[in-house]
């Protein structure tokens, strides 16, 4: 059993212990931890699931982003993990799916993130969506992955992924 609720300050120091835990000690420097400096998070979709003793198992987080010079509004997807322990058991996929619908609840229409293709496609993630997009280096730009939450959300959105404002 586990239980997903949306992340509150008290959990801020369980989250960020996850976080170093699954990624590299060098993750802030990171070209999307650039774009969330000084932005908050979006607090509806930063969600944290915990099992039935109370214990962190998986975090995942949103952040408002713009992109190309007309300002088009997206979410940049990221970071998401599952406690070691947990791994395997779904809860990537269940955080991603849960995370999806609340923003589309709430009318976000485009969502980008940097990561692995296979992963990220069966949730809708393509590279082809995000053909027309820039991110800040050093990125990999096949990583770059975009997914539309409603039709045509991508068309005529191009240019470089920049900093909310």
């Amino acid at each position: 059993m586990f239980r997903i609720t949306p992340e509150i300050p008290d959990d801020l120091d369980e989250v960020e212990y996850l976080y170093d835990l699954a990624f590299a000690p060098g993750r802030s420097a990171l070209s999307s931890y650039r774009l969330r400096d000084g932005v908050s998070r979006v607090s509806e979709l930063s969600l944290v699931v915990r099992d039935k003793y109370d214990i962190l198992a998986g975090a995942i987080r949103f952040w408002p982003v713009l992109i190309g010079k007309q300002g088009h509004s997206a979410l940049l997807l990221g970071p998401i993990a599952v406690h070691p322990t947990r791994q395997g058991e779904g809860l990537g996929r269940l955080l991603i799916s849960e995370s999806l619908e609340r923003a589309i609840d709430i009318g976000w229409t485009r969502v980008i993130l940097i990561g692995d293709e296979p992963y990220y496609h069966p949730f809708g993630f393509r590279r082809v969506h995000a053909e027309g997009l820039k991110f800040p280096p050093p990125t990999n730009p096949d990583r770059l992955l975009a997914k539309p939450l409603m039709d045509g959300a991508f068309e005529g959105v191009s240019g470089m992924v920049r900093k909310w404002e």
